[in-house]
């Protein structure tokens, strides 16, 4: 976030998808840096968002790095969300979540006021309930984790990302989250086959406006 001129010490919500270490595995460096990395001490507050489950595995990690976890010198919440639950994140900013077909815990996230909604799919199978739940968004955030020829039930191809935002009916779909095998081929173009919306294959720095009013 530095590298790329993000105000990283604002941050005031971290929401987590599941437990793999990918998606996790950094936030005690983000609860640290933002006690000691910052200009000045952080006085905010920061919010944990996380699937049940969240909390225990927040004091598992206490034992392994210590107290600092949970009591980082500024104020912490945590929060953990059922499958359909939702939770006020600012001012008429509603951030809400829907299970994906990957582990057990694992959710999805829309975050939407009146201006427009971004859904993340976190990771994810194919899923027509998933798709229904994310119908009309204005994006959509998408793991693309393996080429096709390589598809399973637990993650997303080129292909099966262009049937979830065709089925969701997404004005727009950004391509995240690839292994180095997707990597050899044109994700973009193979989920063409199946959206007809705009697609753009996402990079580190990449920033996009969820704004209806500005279309």
């Amino acid at each position: 976030m530095a590298s790329f001129d993000i105000a990283w010490p604002g941050v005031t919500h971290v929401a987590v998808t599941h437990f793999h270490a990918d998606h996790w595995g950094e936030l005690p460096a983000v609860i640290f840096a933002l006690r000691w990395g910052a200009e000045t001490p952080r006085s905010d507050r920061l919010t944990l968002i996380g699937p049940r489950g969240f909390k225990a595995r927040l004091e598992a990690l206490c034992n392994a790095f210590g107290g600092w976890i949970l009591e980082p010198e500024y104020p912490l919440e945590v929060i953990e969300l059922a499958p359909d639950d939702a939770q006020e994140i600012g001012p008429g900013v509603l951030l809400d979540c829907h299970n994906t077909p990957h582990t057990e815990e694992s959710l999805a996230y829309s975050v939407h006021d009146q201006r427009g909604r971004m859904v993340y799919t976190g990771d994810t199978g194919p899923s027509p309930d998933l798709a229904n739940w994310a119908r009309g968004c204005d994006l959509l955030l998408c793991e693309c984790s393996l080429p096709d020829d390589r598809a399973i039930d637990t993650h997303l191809s080129p292909i099966g990302a262009g049937r979830l935002a065709r089925d969701a009916e997404a004005a727009k779909l950004v391509l995240t989250h690839f292994y180095p095998t997707v990597e050899d081929v044109d994700a973009a173009s193979i989920a063409a086959s199946q959206f007809n919306g705009p697609i753009v294959v996402a990079a580190d720095g990449d920033t996009f406006e969820v704004d209806k009013s500005t279309e």
